[in-house]
């Protein structure tokens, strides 16, 4: 299945697919394993579980430049008013990423310094 436009953070190490995605790529839902371990911070003060998980290809980019790699999947979570949706902030994840990299750019000098 050939989606656009797909935004991948790979700092948050939690990837999301919509069930109706699965179902689209022909995917059974006896396919998916279950998902071991809640997730916090989505829902304020409370635990949420993911449908399930699956692991799947995905290759970024175009025939002339790509490169594929096995994700996993967190299917989308139910709530206990029906489907959660998470969205993001692009200023919060530049601001993020540059904590992220200032801390690592720091650790790694104290490392060549010691």
């Amino acid at each position: 299945m050939r989606l656009s436009k797909v935004l991948v953070d790979g700092g948050s190490g939690l990837n999301i697919l919509y069930m109706d995605t699965l179902e689209a790529m022909g995917i059974l839902r006896a396919c998916l394993r279950e998902s071991l371990f809640p997730f916090y911070g989505i829902l304020p003060g409370m635990k949420a579980y993911p449908v399930g998980n699956i692991d799947l290809p995905v290759t970024f980019s175009s025939k002339a430049n790509f490169r594929t790699e096995t994700l996993t999947f967190e299917l989308k979570l139910p709530g206990p008013n029906g489907v959660i949706t998470v969205s993001g902030s692009f200023v919060q994840a530049y601001v993020s990423s540059r904590e992220y990299f200032n801390l690592a750019t720091t650790a790694a000098n104290s490392a060549e310094l010691g």
